[in-house]
């Protein structure tokens, strides 16, 4: 699937503006950042996919990594180019309704930039029925990514009255009770669109999941079918390989890592200390 070249607009999920919303979660908000048109998924044609884990979509990604030719420690970073959303670009900013705290507030990407990681994860539907596992699996262990300096943000395309009475609703009849972070309404599509998740003859997103760094860059992505729920756990080993690695530029995490685990020198030679060592 092609993707055209970026252009700088900010994305509002909320037709009626953000003068709209009762409250913000941050106050300062900084500059849009760059945000791309959609590129085409091809999907089944069915409501009935939600329940189907055979489901196919191919999200082609080309980029090359960074590297100094004739430095010993070279730059592992990847930078992509005009295609957007892939890891390595900014992330597509937006404003829009969500609900915290059974509350109405309003939310922008931008509010994050220079402060904090964000988990940024799509689901499909409200009231439905592996969605619930996730959201409240990243709500009991949102005092584990606070520790980690970051936010986490759930978008669904429902009304921001679907996602209260879904709150409102008790975790024994399927429903979330109170969340520990905000779940956005994107009921214009327009954010799912633009992290390239939407089933767009479904009208619902697939279950996309970003890590933003604090500068506002994509640095993971996961996208699942719709019948297959994510783990919080490898989430957070994500994160904090994502965090060692920026810490330590010079190091790369080999798999599984964890932290206090052994890292690797990205080097014919230096990396035979690690490889001797497991």
């Amino acid at each position: 699937m092609a993707c055209s070249a970026a252009s700088t607009t900010l994305i509002s999920s909320n037709p009626a503006s953000s003068s709209s919303s009762s409250s913000s979660l941050a106050k300062k908000s900084l500059s849009p950042v760059m945000l791309s048109s959609p590129r085409s998924v091809a999907v089944p044609k069915s409501i009935s996919a939600l329940a189907n884990p055979f489901l196919s979509s191919r999200i082609p990604r080309s980029v090359a990594p960074s590297r100094a030719s004739n430095s010993r420690r070279s730059s592992f970073s990847v930078k992509a180019s005009s295609e957007l959303p892939l890891v390595g670009n900014v992330a597509p900013n937006f404003e829009a309704e969500a609900v915290f705290d059974q509350e109405f507030i309003n939310v922008k990407l931008s509010d994050y930039i220079g402060k904090k990681y964000v988990i940024l994860f799509f689901y499909p539907l409200d009231f439905t029925f592996v969605c619930p596992t996730e959201i409240t699996a990243f709500s009991d262990r949102h005092a584990e990514f606070e520790k980690l300096n970051t936010e986490v943000l759930g978008v669904s395309v429902d009304s921001v009255f679907s996602h209260l009475a879904w709150i409102q609703t008790d975790r024994k009849s399927g429903g979330l009770g109170d969340l520990k972070y905000p779940l956005i309404s994107d009921v214009t599509k327009s954010i799912s669109k633009s992290y390239d998740v939407l089933i767009p003859d479904q009208g619902i997103a697939l279950r996309g999941l970003f890590i933003i760094d604090k500068e506002g860059v994509i640095q993971h992505s996961t996208i699942n079918n719709l019948a297959i729920g994510r783990s919080v756990d490898e989430t957070l080993r994500t994160l904090q390989a994502l965090q060692y690695v920026q810490e330590n530029p010079d190091e790369v995490c080999p798999a599984g890592w964890k932290p206090g685990e052994k890292s690797m020198k990205p080097d014919p030679k230096l990396s035979k200390e690690y490889f001797a060592a497991i």
